[in-house]
């Protein structure tokens, strides 16, 4: 079959308004694939474009070629069957919001078809702020050591999951903690070897596994690295990259310090994040990448399947 040209936007929810944002500014062709007449009202409402109704099966059976380009930006619980419908029918480049699958059957199941052109949006990656600190840790010989915390603030989001159902809260890690790990370790390097540890068992009723995290490990690029978060004490997510001549802060993750050697403050460091100020931060940029096909920063659903139990490890689940 021949491809059209068009980009498939799966999903007419938050996010998709963000990615909606974006293409509008691309000037790029793309279709959205919505579910309810009310998701769709609300959808041209806050964007002005209109959204198809009844769910991505229901398109799809209309359909003769595939889109060259797709963005899964559904619910959590429909992210891999989207993904896996999508494939079947042909589209070959999928951009698919984290955390994928909230299981490893539902990710292994994934790889039935051929996944080579399949990205995760951990848009972080492409964060003025990530990019400036990437550049200062390859002039400067490479990550030594990093840590990362991945605090969620319980007190505020649980009355907001309890909404939402097990399956989200519950996996709340890989729902989106999920960032800050990806983030750490595209900077550091992928676990060579990792111990975990929890505490804090059914503190939170929503995630009832754990409210503690701490473990340690090495990286495939020799750096030692380390991680907290406590879920029922105040913290906030962030990631500290240390090389031999500076310690680089990421925290929050849309700017960046620095510390120098020989010096105990740190200072600000600026970068040129206008872009990142007009849209969602990082989404024009990972869109420029996937429409471009150039996936040297994304994490590819390979490697994510590689990392995936890792992360399941950190989250205890």
């Amino acid at each position: 079959m021949k491809e059209n040209n068009s980009v498939w936007l799966i999903g007419a929810g938050v996010m998709a308004e963000d990615y909606t944002k974006v293409l509008k500014a691309m000037e790029i062709p793309f279709e959205v694939i919505g579910r309810s007449e009310s998701t769709a009202e609300r959808f041209l409402k806050n964007t002005e474009v209109k959204s198809h109704v009844g769910g991505l099966s229901n398109f799809l059976t209309k359909q003769t070629t595939p889109a060259k380009y797709a963005i899964v930006s559904v619910s959590r619980e429909e992210l891999a069957s989207a993904t896996k419908k999508l494939l079947a029918f042909g589209v070959k480049n999928i951009l698919v919001e984290k955390p994928v699958a909230l299981n490893k059957s539902e990710l292994d199941n994934l790889f039935d078809y051929d996944c080579s052109n399949v990205v995760v949006a951990f848009n972080r990656r492409y964060y003025a702020s990530t990019k400036k600190a990437k550049e200062i840790i390859e002039r400067d010989g490479g990550v030594k050591s990093f840590h990362f915390e991945f605090t969620e603030w319980a007190h505020h989001l649980g009355e907001e999951l309890k909404t939402k159902g097990k399956n989200v809260s519950e996996t709340w890690c890989l729902g989106n903690s999920v960032h800050v790990f990806d983030t750490a370790f595209y900077l550091g390097g992928v676990p060579k070897e990792l111990q975990c540890f929890h505490a804090g068992k059914n503190e939170i009723d929503w995630h009832p596994n754990a409210s503690i995290f701490s473990g340690s490990g090495i990286s495939e690029k020799g750096a030692l690295f380390s991680y907290h978060a406590n879920w029922t004490s105040p913290g906030r997510w962030g990631v500290e990259i240390l090389t031999d001549n500076y310690r680089l802060y990421l925290k929050p993750m849309e700017e960046l310090s620095i510390q120098k050697k020989g010096t105990i403050h740190s200072e600000k460091i600026e970068i040129e994040d206008q872009i990142d100020k007009n849209f969602k931060p990082g989404l024009y940029r990972q869109v420029e990448s996937f429409l471009d096909l150039n996936f040297e920063n994304f994490c590819q659903l390979y490697e994510y399947k590689d990392i995936f139990s890792d992360y399941m490890k950190i989250a205890g689940y």
